[in-house]
This record gives C-alpha cells, structure tokens and sequence, in this order.
C-alpha cells in the first residue's frame, strides 16, 4: 500500500485557487501565502475608502452569483455576517448533488480546520477556570506510553500546539489509507502517538510557526483527555450547548445528515465525506452559517458570559508569524490591515470550504461555507474589508464530443498579425494550431465551433463556415479576443 504523505490536507484552504493563508498590506498591494507552495504572491488591492460597513446583501450575492455561475468554482454557498447592526444569511446554489434544495442557514457543511477555533477556544476556557495552564507540557494530560518529543530540555506545551510553534510537522508520514478519497477514517490515535512518540524536532520548541494539523489533533486530545470526555462531548458541554448550536458536531444524527450538503472536488464532482477519528481535534466538526454566527455573537455582543472572557484569552496570547503583521493566537490568524485587525481561520476538506472571522473594532464578523473545495476565504476577508481583493480563476475548459465532419472547413492559415500567421491542420480526426515558428499543438472541441488548447490557457473560435470554408477565428489569450482573418491559398 502507497504510504500517503499529504503536506496540506485540511490545512485549511485544500486547492490552489485558495491560495490565502496569511495576509498583510505591504507596498502596493497585499502578500498571499500560496499553502501549496509555501511562496508569496503579492495581488494588488483594491482602492477605495474603508467605511466600517460590510458591502451590501446585494453585493453579497453578486459575488457569489458570479463564483458560482460564472467562475463555476461552487454549487451552494451560505455567507453569514454579524454586527452592531443584527445578523444575516445570503445564499445562493443548492446542496447539490442529486439534491436541488437551496442551500441556507441551516444547511450543514464540513468545516475542518475552522474546528481549530473550537479547540483553541476550548483552551482558553479550561484556562481560565484553573483545569489547565497554557505553560503546562502536553504530556502531562495524555496517557503514560506517548512520548512527547523534547529539544534542548524544553516540553512541547498547550499553547506551543495552539499557536502552531510545537516543532511538530504539519502531518505524520504514517498514514496508509485504505480509502484514499477518505484519507483519515482508518487513522488511529494509537498510530498518531506511535508517530509521536518517535518523532524528532528539528528546531527548538516555540521559535518558528509550522501549520500542524498533527499539532491541534494532539492539543484535542490532550483536553479532552483532561477533561474525561470526547473531544466532541466536550465541545458540546462547554461551547455549542451553551450557545444552543444545533448543527454543530461530529457524528452527525439523522435529523442533521437530512440537511448535510453535497461535497464536490475542484472539477464539481461529487466527493466523499471524510472521517477523522484521531484528527477530531484538528478538523472533524460539521457545522451551520447560523451556528457560526452565535458562536460569533460572543464576538459582538456585550454582555459578560464564561466564554466572553475565554475568547478574550484566545486572542490575548499570539506568536509571530515571519514578520510583525500577522501572527497566531489560540486557534486564530489575527492579521492586522488596512481597518484595522482581522481575526480568522479557514478550512477544507475534499468537498468543502469554510471560512470564520471577525472583526474586533467594528464588532462584525463573518462566516463563509461553501459544499466545494475550491476555497472562499477570499470572500470572507472581503467582506471584513474591501480592500482585500477577490480572487478569480482562469475559465474552466471541459472536452465536448462533437462530429469532426466540419473540420475541414477549418483548416487554413490565418492573419494574427502582420507578422504573425495561425496554421490550422487536420490530422484523421484531430485538429492542430501552428503559429509562424512554433510547434504545432493540438485543438480540443469545447462546442460546435470552440476549441481549446491543453498545453496553455488559450482557446480558438471559428466564425460559422461560408462556402465551406471557415472565414476566419478570433484567439482568446491573456484575456484578449484577438480576431484573425483566413488567408487566400
């Protein structure tokens, strides 16, 4: 069996057309930490003047409108957003599927690692009423036979896993799968301690920030540990009981299953569900937009309650990551920007997005899920400031299969330029575009006169043949329709 060794499995945003992991302003735009390749990219912003106040429900739903039928990167998506001014939810799509319900508020999604605001806040409750101290050694609240690895005389502590600090890896590299479209379901906490516990760290505990999902599963079960529970028996005690959310869990009863969207992969197909018994910690929570906004009512509201106090300590304490704009609290990125601090996390699975985050000067906050995973933290820093730009993605080409009699009226040299002429060819039933100088590639039906290339992002249209001869075709490239027209033989 192939050892599977995945470097950013539900570390939040899976694909790369999310790409956001970090954000902080630099000069002349915004720095993006690509997850996948660990590089900045810098976009520029967009200019305008913050006003404090969220874009509009209709400009809400132009956006996802526009993510979901024309950049066909989701089939539903729910955003939720909070404030001074009272809560609301903005959907558009459907469960998807073979399920055409509109999506909702209530609709529930997986929200892997938005599950690590859960556990960092789990800490900061146990914290304040004297269970644990944030200093103590993970060690002390997991069983005898793990041992924890140590680096010049220091113990990886509770807070070295909140604030991803540990020295720990961002996965273990003992995972086998039997279904690896289901990567984690047959993972064992035994195996992950086993892991542990022959684990070397590479570098002193608590000096450098590396995302470890190995790191907040073993934060889960170290509490829950303490705690003499499940870690979703004790999420449920101290957060989504209190706050009367419903939706929230792992296991899922009948009642919420019925309301459980569709996942779908970046090409929209239908994906399985992923288990993550010894990940719990990390990313195994289902949840609601109406959940997530009660859970970011304690953000907003004024009143003094156990878990007021217990989300002030999950921002009280933060390390650095790389330079002074961004760091990491207990289950936050707190990102400072344009308006001000924006604290947040984002998740995703095999067939979901999801997004949380606030905003503490306002007091507004916004919660973003969508049932693909092509990522929509893009959409949830937006609508916390606007000067945090969208993200789009090149159109999407999908193979048509479409009767090759008309080929020959393609064929033919076209004027680009005038130093630039496109030579259509045919080969048996294949079509092949040569420009002056270069190698041929070949064209890929996407409709009746619409080809493609694989090889680059450009496609070809032909006008509609005269005379049996295609008159001429226009060049989609760099976002340019350049037209072209057929030589004379």
């Amino acid at each position: 069996m192939r050892r599977l060794r995945i470097s950013s499995a539900f570390s939040g945003a899976l694909t790369a057309a999310t790409v956001i992991f970090t954000v902080a302003a630099v000069t002349g735009g915004l720095l993006y930490l690509d997850r996948k390749q660990d590089r900045p990219i810098v976009l520029s912003a967009v200019a305008g003047d913050w006003s404090g106040q969220m874009p509009t429900g209709a400009e809400i739903r132009r956006i996802l409108a526009d993510r979901i039928d024309v950049q066909r990167r989701s089939v539903g998506i729910v955003v939720g957003t909070i404030g001074p001014d009272g809560r609301s939810i903005i959907a558009h799509g459907d469960l998807g599927g073979f399920d055409p319900r509109p999506v909702d508020g209530d609709t529930v999604f997986e929200i892997d690692s938005v599950t690590k605001v859960f556990t960092g806040l789990l800490l900061a409750d146990m914290a304040a009423r004297g269970e644990v101290a944030l200093t103590d050694p993970v060690a002390k609240y997991l069983p005898m036979n793990v041992a924890v690895p140590e680096r010049g005389g220091k113990a990886i502590t509770l807070v070295d896993l909140a604030t991803q600090t540990s020295g720990l890896p961002r996965m273990p590299d003992n995972i086998e799968p039997v279904d690896e479209t289901n990567p984690y379901a047959d993972y064992t906490v035994d195996e992950m301690n086993a892991f542990v516990s022959g684990y070397k760290l590479p570098r002193d505990i608590g000096t450098e920030y590396e995302y470890s999902n190995l790191g907040s599963a073993l934060l889960g079960q170290a509490l829950a540990h303490r705690a003499g529970k499940s870690f979703e028996a004790l999420v449920h005690d101290r957060i989504s009981g209190p706050l009367a959310m419903r939706s929230t869990a792992i296991e899922l009863p009948p009642r919420l299953g019925k309301r459980l969207a569709t996942g779908h992969n970046d090409m929209l197909e239908i994906a399985p569900n992923w288990e993550m018994p010894a990940f719990a910690g990390a990313g195994a929570l289902h949840s609601s937009a109406n959940d997530l906004l009660d859970l970011l009512q304690v953000t907003v509201s004024t009143n003094k309650t156990p878990l007021t106090i217990a989300l002030a300590g999950t921002l009280a304490t933060r390390r650095a990551i790389g330079g002074q704009e961004t760091s990491a609290a207990l289950g936050w990125i707190v990102t400072k920007s344009s308006n001000g601090e924006i604290a947040w996390h984002d998740g995703g699975t095999g067939g979901y997005s999801a997004f949380i985050g606030f905003h503490p000067g306002s007091r507004r906050g916004v919660v973003v899920l969508s049932n693909a995973n092509t990522g929509v933290s893009d959409i949830g820093l937006h609508l916390l400031n606007r000067e945090i730009p969208l993200t789009r993605v090149k159109p999407r080409h999908s193979e048509a299969a479409v009767d090759p009699s008309p080929f020959d009226t393609y064929v033919g040299r076209y004027q680009l330029a005038p130093d630039v002429v496109l030579t259509v060819l045919r080969e048996d039933d294949a079509l092949y575009a040569q420009f002056s100088g270069q190698p041929k590639l070949r064209l890929f039906a996407e409709g009746e006169h619409r080809f493609f290339y694989k090889e680059v992002e450009a496609a070809i249209t032909f006008a509609a043949p005269a005379s049996n001869r295609s008159p001429g075709l226009t060049l989609h490239r760099f976002g340019r329709d350049m037209p072209a027209s057929r030589l004379s033989d």
